[in-house]
């Protein structure tokens, strides 16, 4: 893949990831662009949600390299690997709102965590960040007065808090309307488009998709390795294996019934 001469945003060699010896996926190398926006694909319970724990900190491999700007992550200290890490911005399937806290306070939560900034300016950022995802009037609210895109929205100004370089999603559309999903995806393209935002996101949802994502690779349960690599929309006109193949051409993608796996995470 070619990366004019610079590192990837993230490169990934040679990642086994798994539970004490069970190994959930194996030796998988990927690169992903400053600027692109990549898909972590597979069906249920293909390890999806695993392989994105170790990419952002929370699951160390059992083998092989997360790199960060050309650094290795998991052979930082810990205190580097909190650096790089504030680097990360993280939006999980729920939104992960703290229910006790209002919608302003969740966002200011990072900035109070991890900054020197006095309350005046805490407030500025906050405004501006619910703005950008489209709830500039809702800082006052409770995530439980919110709708699940809203929850959602809520949940990525949060993840901007930092200005983070790499944003992450899990199932970003999972439990959404398809019109609250098609918003969500607008918004991810407008922080790409607008601020060279670097994105990876797990899903199964094919409107999102074909419609947002420019590279990816694909995870085979049963091999337990990545069986594709490439655009999203290339996969389903020219990848011939099968299983790949009757992913990314199923009907119904779209639909509101989510699986239990993806909603618990495990997927």
């Amino acid at each position: 893949m070619d990366t004019g001469g610079n590192p990837p945003k993230l490169g990934v060699q040679g990642l086994t990831v798994g539970y004490g010896l069970h190994a959930v996926q194996q030796d998988l190398s990927f690169e992903v662009k400053q600027g692109s926006i990549f898909a972590i694909m597979g069906g249920s319970g293909c390890g999806k949600s695993t392989v994105l724990k170790a990419l952002i900190g929370l699951l160390r491999p059992s083998a092989g390299t997360v790199c960060v700007n050309g650094e290795d992550y998991w052979a930082a200290s810990e205190q580097r690997r909190a650096d790089l890490g504030r680097r990360f911005g993280v939006l999980f399937q729920s939104g992960a709102l703290w229910s006790s806290m209002s919608v302003a306070e969740n966002v200011a939560l990072p900035l109070r965590m991890f900054t020197q900034m006095d309350d005046a300016s805490i407030d500025v950022l906050v405004r501006l960040k619910l703005s950008l995802v489209g709830l500039p009037d809702d800082g006052a609210r409770m995530p439980a007065e919110l709708s699940g895109g809203m929850r959602k929205r809520a949940g990525l100004a949060r993840a901007l808090s930092l200005d983070p370089e790499i944003l992450f999603f899990d199932e970003p559309s999972a439990g959404l309307d398809p019109i609250s999903a098609a918003r969500l995806d607008d918004l991810i393209l407008e922080l790409r488009d607008g601020f060279n935002t670097t994105v990876v996101l797990v899903s199964h949802e094919l409107p999102s998709l074909f419609a947002i994502c420019d590279d990816g690779v694909f995870l085979d349960a049963e091999t337990r390795t990545a069986i594709a690599h490439g655009p999203p929309k290339a996969m389903r006109d020219g990848c011939e294996h099968p299983t790949v193949h009757a992913f990314m051409n199923r009907e119904g993608s779209r639909s509101s019934n989510q699986t239990k796996e993806d909603a618990d995470g495990s997927g």
